[in-house]
């Protein structure tokens, strides 16, 4: 694997890392205060703190998801293309950014 992508995936394992822990300590918050949906959205919205917590891990997370997908795939398939590799990579993290940052829009605007 390219060393540059090598460093970015576990770059963003060590950003994801603490959000990870983060997300967890506040769904065990939520859930034993008995928060509802409604409650937490009424938290979230038009919070900037939470937008961009979200937002970075959204956006760490498809980086990570991609370069690993390009892994595989050039490991487990006959595709060997790095044109090929890339181009899914690219779509694959593109695509998660966009479907996870819609969904944080959607949690706090």
């Amino acid at each position: 694997m390219n060393v540059r992508l090598y460093v970015l995936q576990r770059a963003t394992a060590a950003i994801m890392a603490p959000l990870v822990i983060g997300h967890l300590i506040v769904i065990f918050y939520a859930t034993s205060r008995g928060l509802s949906a409604g409650d937490i959205l009424g938290r979230t919205r038009g919070s900037v703190g939470w937008g961009l917590f979200y937002g970075v891990f959204v956006l760490a997370v498809a980086i990570h998801g991609a370069i690993g997908l390009r892994g595989i795939l050039a490991e487990w398939t006959p595709l060997k293309s790095k044109g090929a590799l890339d181009a899914l990579m690219w779509l694959f993290g593109l695509t998660l950014a966009a479907l996870g940052l819609r969904a944080v829009m959607a949690v706090v605007l």
